[in-house]
């Protein structure tokens, strides 16, 4: 099936270019998705830092996980599929994270402005 230039393939469908990965790519995602699971392991195992430093890092490491199986795994380039998949990635998580924000801010804001008023016990006699 040939194409022509500007990616129309013979019979007039579309040519989809699958991102090319090596056993190269997929060995490198494993060594650094099984370093970044053993490190927070440690962390939960041998308490070095207090239980706030070590959520806090622990999600550092989940986040950079995320982005290690996006790009070794799942392929998800800027090159890939011209951009569109890496381009409904950030729009889906813009989305989350604003729909999750305005829902904490809700219900932070419900439960300050509902709750009836708490009698001051310290002027009692």
């Amino acid at each position: 099936m040939s194409a022509d230039p500007h990616g129309h393939a013979a019979d007039g469908h579309h040519e989809i270019e699958m991102p090319h990965a090596s056993m190269r790519d997929y060995v490198i995602g494993f060594v650094l998705s099984v370093i970044l699971t053993a490190i927070p392991f440690w962390l939960v195992m041998e308490r070095p830092f207090s239980a706030g430093a070590t959520a806090a890092i622990i999600m550092v490491f989940a986040a950079v996980q995320i982005v290690v199986h996006m790009v070794f795994f799942l392929h998800m380039t800027p090159k890939a599929e011209g951009g569109w998949s890496l381009t409904s990635l950030v729009f889906t998580v813009i989305v989350v994270v604003i729909m999750l924000a305005g829902s904490l801010w809700v219900m932070h804001h419900l439960n300050t402005n509902m709750m009836p008023p708490m009698p001051d016990t310290s002027q009692l006699p």
